[in-house]
């Protein structure tokens, strides 16, 4: 039985077709969905997205929030931004902090701050695991 998951972004349809497994980083922690998983929707925090194909092999995709949906067809993720880690160089992860560090300077209030602040952690957490 396998998993049918599509990763959509605003510029492209990065990943569709069935899959034994997919890993995602939902904003209240990773979560692991396997075929027949009960429906969910959740939203994500920045990380990376890894798909387990059906032989093993496994493709990383890193996602700058978005949702996920599981329901009795598979698995969707509507990312806000999404590059394959493959894709992903210093130069661009390096533009993303930079982004990151301004939207912190730039919070009008404590919560603001507080969400932009964790998606930064999150973006240099990502950059040293580069």
């Amino acid at each position: 039985m396998a998993l049918h998951f599509e990763l959509v972004s605003p510029e492209r349809l990065l990943f569709s077709g069935d899959v034994a497994e997919v890993d995602i980083p939902g904003t209240e922690g990773d979560m692991g969905i396997l075929p027949g998983h009960a429906p969910v929707l959740s939203t994500l925090r920045p990380g990376v997205v890894t798909v387990t194909k059906e032989g093993g092999a496994k493709e990383r995709i890193f996602v700058r929030g978005g949702f996920a949906e599981v329901n009795p067809q598979g698995l969707t993720v509507l990312a806000e931004v999404a590059v394959p880690v493959a894709e992903l160089n210093a130069e661009r992860l390096a533009q993303e902090v930079k982004d990151a560090q301004e939207d912190v300077s730039d919070a009008q209030d404590d919560e603001t701050r507080r969400r932009a602040q964790e998606n930064l952690d999150h973006l240099q957490a990502l950059q040293s695991a580069l």
